[in-house]
């Protein structure tokens, strides 16, 4: 198996450029101003491209409701070199037009691949498409760690996200079969 390389700092230049072309043209279409967005090219796995918001960390310590969230789109660098065509005529508009959505309608206000995000993609010319099927032979996939627990029926295998709110009490998780409590197993 051939293993693919991430495009490199050329690519990811042009990548840069145009998402701002696509913010550039929200604005005339939508006569409003957008800002740049951080884009990152540090996204692994089956997704070509997530556009976020968060808090960075001493916002959070502080936390202000009046603060303006940090806005960023991650894409996969070995999925753009590896289906450069549909990474830059789907995936690209896709996130910006996730970005767009927010700037315009907020994100808790509206359906992520909603009426809103399509309109916006139909607006800049690109097919919604909600989700690329994409052969992952050769890129590096994130790996899921899972830990062992059983119940009076079986053993089950959860993720790291529900170990840790097991181990810090904030969750209880329970078997769908026979409702017994799960315990860890190691």
């Amino acid at each position: 198996m051939n293993v693919i390389e991430p495009i490199g700092p050329e690519k990811q230049r042009q990548v840069i450029e145009e998402v701002n072309r696509y913010i550039q043209l929200a604005s005339v279409i939508y006569n409003d101003s957008f800002s740049d967005i951080d884009v990152v090219f540090n996204l692994k796995g089956r997704a070509a491209g997530i556009y976020r918001t968060y808090f960075q960390k001493k916002q959070r310590q502080k936390f202000n409701w009046l603060s303006k969230p940090k806005q960023q789109i991650r894409f996969n660098p070995w999925l753009f070199a590896k289906y450069p065509g549909d990474s830059w005529n789907n995936t690209i508009p896709h996130e910006v037009a996730h970005y767009i959505s927010d700037c315009l309608y907020g994100l808790h206000k509206i359906k992520p691949h909603g009426n809103e995000w399509r309109t916006i993609m139909q607006a800049f010319g690109a097919k919604p498409i909600v989700r690329g099927n994409y052969s992952l032979d050769g890129i590096p996939v994130r790996r899921v760690q899972r830990h062992r627990y059983k119940c009076s029926c079986r053993d089950i295998e959860l993720t790291t996200y529900r170990h840790k709110n097991i181990q810090r009490g904030v969750h209880e998780y329970r078997c769908r079969d026979c409702s017994g409590l799960l315990e860890y197993i190691g």
